[in-house]
């Protein structure tokens, strides 16, 4: 299993750009008030953070580019935009580094916004639209794609609980916009295969990033526990899932671009953070149970439970796109690393690659910069870096390629959870 680190555009690049979270900031919805303009300032210090990155012995990053910034105007083009992205990609090889690129990860560009978003069925082809420029562009550079970070994250939160632009709060809204979002993931699916393939490459990799936890009832005695369990799985992760890998739509969602059935994945991407305890339709933390900084339940099985989920729907390596916690202190940050690869391991299950959320500290959506996700430590006053503990327990683990005896003395014997009690 190859070890590496994921990031988005917007939460670590800065830069002032007209896109849905410098709306949401100005609107006053992050909790910290800390501004996406300034982030990590990675648009400044990204040779600096690439090489941190080969330090600690990375040889996969998944990483996203700023729609906004490449296409600050429909169908008009940023040319400086493009050849930083060359430059960093170009940068990021030299190091041996091998890139997986998000295309789109949360962030629309305001002028997207205005014409519905992906709330609008007919905006599906400007979306492929901003694939097929991507590909055109960077299709030399790139052999690997997530499509789309977390259709039904991305739905759930901005269009039914509100918490992410553009803040409605429909269930209805959330299920049209997770079923149009497969259908783009879908198209986009095929899309870069085909243009990839008129370029002459072969070695092509597309998917999907997909947020899945596991829903266990609060009760396993309380049968309307366990059917809200059920139906809460199915309408947050089971509809998307299959609509996305299979082109098979079920309720809730509907098959509005009509996509015959296929395999739709060439890796089983996957992120992971946590277990939810269920009483009702909605989200909860049992009790007692260890928790992040967050409040959310560390569950380390939970990760080998859910990519084997999704590998009994499609046999296909997995890639564990996302993993990773709070911990703003670096307090446990080594020991939930060490418990979930470890799961992942004892697994009969083929996963081929972990990237841990995040490479740095950044500016993590609505939290802003108080919720600390990095296995490097960001002074956002000063911008500057420095490696935590976890990162070097990160390091220690690639070089040799494990866990020693002095690994785990040096790293783990101290490190300790947090307890929760937080009633759902």
């Amino acid at each position: 299993m190859q070890l590496g680190v994921s990031s988005a555009a917007t939460q670590i690049e800065g830069g002032d750009y007209s896109h849905s979270w410098n709306d949401w900031y100005q609107k006053g919805r992050i909790h910290d008030g800390s501004n996406p303009a300034r982030a990590c300032d990675h648009l400044n210090r990204w040779k600096e953070d690439i090489d941190i990155m080969a330090e600690l012995g990375i040889t996969i990053y998944r990483l996203g580019m700023e729609w906004a910034r490449l296409e600050p105007v429909q169908g008009s083009y940023n040319d400086d935009a493009v050849q930083w992205y060359r430059q960093l990609l170009l940068y990021i090889k030299g190091k041996g580094i091998t890139p997986l690129l998000t295309i789109h990860h949360f962030t629309n560009p305001m002028w997207f916004e205005s014409l519905g978003g992906f709330a609008a069925a007919e905006n599906i082809p400007v979306y492929l639209s901003f694939v097929e420029f991507v590909i055109r562009n960077f299709g030399d550079l790139v052999d690997e794609y997530v499509t789309i970070n977390e259709p039904n994250v991305f739905a759930v939160l901005g269009y039914f609980q509100g918490l992410f632009p553009p803040g409605q709060r429909s269930m209805g809204a959330a299920f049209h916009v997770q079923s149009v979002l497969a259908g783009c993931h879908i198209q986009a699916y095929s899309l870069i295969h085909k243009l990839r393939s008129e370029m002459g490459y072969t070695n092509t990799k597309v998917g999907f990033a997909h947020h899945a936890r596991v829903f266990s009832p609060k009760s396993k005695w309380n049968l309307w526990h366990r059917l809200c369990s059920t139906l809460v799985a199915r309408f947050f992760q089971g509809a998307v899932t299959r609509a996305c890998l299979l082109g098979r739509f079920v309720f809730p969602l509907k098959n509005i671009c009509k996509m015959p059935g296929g395999e739709y994945a060439d890796f089983l991407g996957l992120n992971y953070y946590t277990r939810s305890a269920v009483s009702g339709l909605g989200d909860g933390v049992a009790e007692g149970v260890p928790v992040n900084d967050l409040g959310w339940e560390i569950y380390p099985q939970g990760i080998a439970e859910c990519a084997g989920e999704l590998y009994s729907l499609l046999k296909r390596p997995i890639y564990i796109t996302e993993n990773g916690t709070c911990d703003n202190n670096d307090n446990f940050r080594s020991r939930y690393i060490y418990e979930h690869i470890k799961a992942l391991s004892e697994s009969d299950l083929p996963v081929e690659r972990y990237y841990h959320w995040c490479f740095t500290d950044n500016f993590e959506w609505c939290e802003g910069e108080s919720a600390r996700f990095g296995l490097v430590h960001v002074d956002y006053e000063s911008q500057k870096r420095t490696i935590k503990k976890s990162g070097e327990f990160y390091k220690a683990m690639i070089k040799y390629n494990g866990i020693t005896d002095e690994i785990y003395k040096n790293y783990l014997t101290q490190e300790k959870y947090h307890y929760g009690n937080i009633k759902t």
